[in-house]
């Protein structure tokens, strides 16, 4: 498989981003919050343990959240293409064992794409999404502090790929339209 990381601050457009490649390119989307957000569903031990972590706006602890991951990786068919991994690595310790596991499965990271909003922008689309997520974690006092943690514990995560030769800036200002033109001028060099 040839996986892509796409990458930026809470709000900046993975997800939206993420359903355009899946329909062009036909990778697998795994959003680390889906996958999180359907444990807290469960109700489990673990699930309760992970909503108590992310709602006051932390990151999952890395053994943790690579844990969940390979257990999904694991479970996906043969024949997946790709995945777009969104939401993850949040860490620059999650970069390296995610590419210690690729190497392991004979898999590869193609790109980072490093989508970038402003600041002001991400906060309003995560306001207004939160006015119908239902998400605990779409209010105005979370919505800094996970801007604060992204910016300390993320950031670094462009630089290690950088430095793999692997990192992409992408402008996501703009309509969801022009953003995605931008990445797939990324992309199918890669895919096609």
């Amino acid at each position: 498989m040839r996986n892509l990381i796409l990458c930026g601050a809470p709000g900046s457009g993975k997800g939206t981003q993420s359903d355009l490649i899946v329909e062009k390119y036909g990778l697998l989307h795994l959003s680390t919050g889906d996958l999180l957000r359907a444990e807290i569903s469960k109700q489990s031990e673990l699930g309760q343990k992970i909503d108590s972590i992310i709602s006051k706006g932390n990151l999952l602890p890395d053994d943790m959240m690579i844990t969940l991951l390979e257990q999904h990786i694991a479970s996906l068919p043969e024949h997946t293409k790709g995945i777009i991994f969104d939401g993850f690595p949040r860490t620059e310790n999650q970069a390296i064992e995610l590419e210690s596991l690729m190497k392991r499965s004979g898999d590869e990271t193609a790109v980072l794409i490093d989508l970038h909003v402003d600041e002001k922008e991400t906060i309003q689309r995560l306001i207004n999404r939160g006015k119908t997520s239902g998400r605990s974690d779409d209010n105005e006092d979370t919505i800094r502090k996970r801007l604060v943690v992204y910016h300390k514990q993320t950031e670094p995560v462009a630089d290690f790929y950088r430095k793999l030769n692997k990192y992409q800036r992408v402008d996501g200002m703009g309509t969801v339209d022009s953003i995605f033109q931008r990445i797939d001028e990324i992309l199918k060099d890669i895919y096609y």
